[in-house]
């Protein structure tokens, strides 16, 4: 693979994946048991990034890696339905935003998806130094909505999300939703 930003992104919508920790995909637990307090069918817990250039194409892109690793990690099923759907309408929103506003003095994003204890993490990070806002439904306007969508998701999910900057100037934009419980039986 090449070392142009572009060449990172491979066809079909697969991406190159840094594995920071955990296991690559769901294993079966002995006897489907609880081990420790996690319970059979929770997900598989790690961390893993998702860096793309900044162009439109890295969306969808970035979006359907997610997707994927979320549902290799455990997350299929209708318990975990609704939290894919919202982890990946943030994810959507925050690269989108990066993308479209942070292009030019940030021609990478970077995504980091972590499972652990009870939360799935999403956050984008982005060399721009400028921390947005969520603006208040104006309905005047067209656009500009992202960010309180994001945040009125996550807060409906029992989440929290918040922008911070990062060591070398620019911001990170994350949000963490819980698991659902184990349906009771």
């Amino acid at each position: 693979m090449s070392g142009s930003p572009d060449s990172r992104v491979a066809d079909e919508g697969r991406l190159d994946v840094e594995q920071i920790s955990g296991s690559a995909k769901a294993e079966p637990r002995p006897g489907g048991r609880s081990i420790g307090r996690q319970a059979a069918d929770d997900p598989v817990e790690g961390v893993w990034r998702f860096r793309v250039p900044a162009v439109e194409a890295s969306v969808p892109r970035t979006r359907h890696a997610v997707r994927d690793r979320l549902l290799a990690q455990g997350m299929a099923g209708v318990r975990y339905q609704e939290l894919v759907d919202d982890v990946l309408l943030i994810v959507s929103e925050l690269v989108g935003n990066a993308v479209r506003h942070a292009a030019e003095l940030s021609p990478e994003v970077t995504t980091e998806l972590s499972v652990r204890r009870g939360w799935v993490r999403v956050s984008v990070e982005d060399g721009d130094p400028y921390r947005p806002k969520a603006l208040e439904s104006d309905t005047g306007r067209t656009g500009g909505r992202g960010l309180l969508l994001v945040k009125s998701v996550t807060l409906q999910a029992g989440g929290v999300c918040d922008v911070e900057r990062t060591g070398e100037g620019g911001k990170v934009i994350w949000a963490s939703l819980p698991v659902p419980p184990e349906p009771a039986h």
